[in-house]
């Protein structure tokens, strides 16, 4: 009698979530129901919580994370009844370190010890929203390229000038590496890792389930603002800053703003690239660019907020929108006037 040749068994993927207190809930949930959902065709992923010290976590909203395990616990290695290491209980395949708001000012030392213990050796290694300040801080997105939370990105060039920080990516992969951008692009790279794990099909299925975008559009400076960058640390340049937001629409060219602080435009230019690592022009742009799109939301037409924001005319405005935002004014406007239009 033949045998009927057997299914194909899935590869079981185990993903490691470094958590902590303060740790944002939504950057760990959002991802953990992407994988969750994943496993309705066969089981795929398990996934483990991983803290520093084990036992319950609190998160900043307030509720709180029970069972995590040490690395320990997760890597511990198993022996048969001979005494002979049988193989490590719970190979981690992938470590996903989830964001804080606390980390941007400095990543306590037990989430690095935590992060770096799992890290080593572990073929994929992601952050949600702040939690690439921890891979930074380790060391690991050196020469790399990787993103973060739009309000956090300017802070993370400074603080870490080997890492190639782009503010406009929802996610990024650079080798092993995958950082993506705020909170709820917690999904999207953890649909990212689906795809690369067991292919689109299974990705658009899980995206379909949870009503998302397979691939949202546009990328994340369509939610950002100028006026969330932070302040200049020199005073002469946050004076200029100053008096371009008080008054987008004036004249702000590089030799009207250089004269107004009584430099040369190329000290002034010097100064912008140190801080913000852009030109004037380009920071006045964004400047232009978010008061616009706040004046669109306020029902301004494309013309009037083209005028009103010193961009000047409709066509502008446009090129602005697609060269910082990826979208249109007229789609930006649909997307973020009200919820109930």
């Amino acid at each position: 009698m033949s045998l009927s040749p057997s299914e194909p068994q899935i590869r079981t993927h185990r993903v490691a979530f470094v958590v902590y207190d303060g740790v944002t809930l939504l950057d760990v949930s959002g991802p953990l129901e992407v994988l969750h959902q994943a496993n309705r065709d066969g089981h795929r992923y398990e996934t483990v919580l991983v803290s520093p010290r084990g036992g319950e976590v609190t998160t900043a909203s307030g509720l709180t994370l029970a069972g995590t395990k040490t690395p320990d616990d997760v890597t511990q290695t198993d022996a048969d009844a001979g005494g002979r290491i049988a193989g490590r209980v719970g190979r981690i395949d992938t470590v996903v370190v989830a964001g804080a708001d606390h980390l941007v000012d400095g990543v306590p030392d037990d989430v690095l010890a935590v992060t770096a213990e799992l890290v080593a050796g572990v073929g994929r290694v992601a952050s949600v929203c702040s939690g690439a300040f921890v891979l930074a801080a380790l060391g690991l997105l050196d020469g790399r390229r990787a993103t973060t939370h739009w309000r956090h990105a300017a802070v993370m060039a400074r603080q870490y000038p080997k890492v190639a920080v782009e503010p406009d990516a929802l996610h990024i992969t650079d080798g092993r590496y995958v950082t993506s951008a705020g909170i709820s692009a917690g999904i999207d790279l953890a649909l990212a890792l689906v795809e690369a794990d067991y292919g689109a099909d299974v990705a658009r299925a899980t995206a379909r389930e949870l009503v998302v975008f397979m691939q949202r559009p546009g990328g994340q400076s369509q939610f950002s603002t100028a006026m969330e960058t932070p302040p200049a640390r020199s005073g002469l340049l946050r004076t200029v800053t100053e008096t371009v937001v008080a008054d987008p629409a004036a004249d702000h060219s590089l030799p009207s703003l250089a004269a107004s602080a009584a430099v040369s435009p190329r000290h002034l230019t010097r100064l912008f690239r140190s801080e913000f690592r852009t030109t004037p022009s380009r920071w006045v742009e964004r400047v232009r660019l978010d008061r616009a799109q706040q004046l669109l939301l306020d029902g301004h037409s494309i013309t009037k907020a083209a005028q009103l924001s010193g961009l000047g005319s409709d066509e502008t405005l446009r090129r602005a929108f697609a060269r910082h935002l990826g979208t249109t004014p007229t789609e930006y406007r649909r997307r973020f006037q009200a919820t109930n239009p």
